[in-house]
């Protein structure tokens, strides 16, 4: 059992202390906890929040194009037991290659008054496959929710895979709750506007792509940290559409 007071500045000690096994951990009531996992091979956590504290969580799936066979696992459970709580999960994979990326999250409302939101953005190419599941189940008792689950794919060859399975179980009445997902390659239209405008279409695809992880990377409070992100996902980018 965890109990760690973990800021951006402790991302990698706290990464390293818990990645590759099943953690269970707490976040103490009225406390804010935000954490960054960037290509852990395997991550299998459960969560809890106590009464009025904070969770801002990023996963992050960036391999370098190389290693043609990465692989990673992340398997995120998170449980309010008190109420008052929010939960902020943002994730984002740009893999090719036969590279694989699975993200489970489930996010469990067991009283009310409390926040959720899952968003979770995949692009592939090559051969790639990735899978999204996720689950928000809201009981019966756990009445004033609002809770939301969103899942964006775009791919880049006709190789590459994703499955998405969201799940929305909501058994209280007075919740505000939705989900969906979607599956697609870039905007066509998109790319041809710009490039009538002078923009080659390399750099179109560059430019769509990065607006496209944008919503995700915006919300690191690190600045630091989001700026070496964006790079790194930049970098990845360019390896990818070439």
């Amino acid at each position: 059992m965890v109990q760690q007071s973990s800021t951006l500045h402790h991302i990698e000690q706290f990464r390293t202390t818990l990645n590759n096994s099943k953690q269970h951990i707490i976040i103490p009531v009225g406390e804010r906890r935000e954490w960054v996992l960037i290509n852990d091979p395997h991550v299998e956590w459960h969560i809890v929040q106590e009464t009025n504290s904070s969770l801002l969580l990023h996963v992050i799936a960036l391999p370098e194009l190389t290693d043609s066979e990465h692989v990673q696992t992340l398997n995120i459970t998170v449980e309010h037991v008190g109420k008052g709580c929010r939960t902020e999960i943002y994730g984002m994979g740009l893999l090719g290659g036969k590279q694989r990326c699975d993200i489970i999250t489930r996010v469990l409302h067991t009283v009310g008054g409390g926040y959720s939101s899952q968003l979770i953005k995949m692009v592939l190419g090559g051969s790639a496959k990735a899978t999204f599941k996720g689950e928000l189940k809201i009981l019966s008792n756990a009445q004033q929710v609002e809770a939301y689950q969103t899942n964006r794919n775009i791919l880049l060859s006709h190789q590459a895979d994703m499955i998405t399975e969201p799940q929305l179980e909501i058994y209280a009445d007075d919740v505000k709750a939705s989900h969906g997902a979607t599956t697609g390659q870039l905007d066509e239209s998109a790319i041809f506007y710009m490039q009538q405008r002078g923009i080659g279409r390399e750099t179109a695809y560059r430019l769509l792509l990065c607006a496209f992880f944008d919503d995700v990377l915006r919300t690191i409070t690190d600045e630091d940290l989001r700026e070496r992100l964006i790079k790194q996902s930049m970098h990845a980018i360019d390896c990818i559409i070439q």
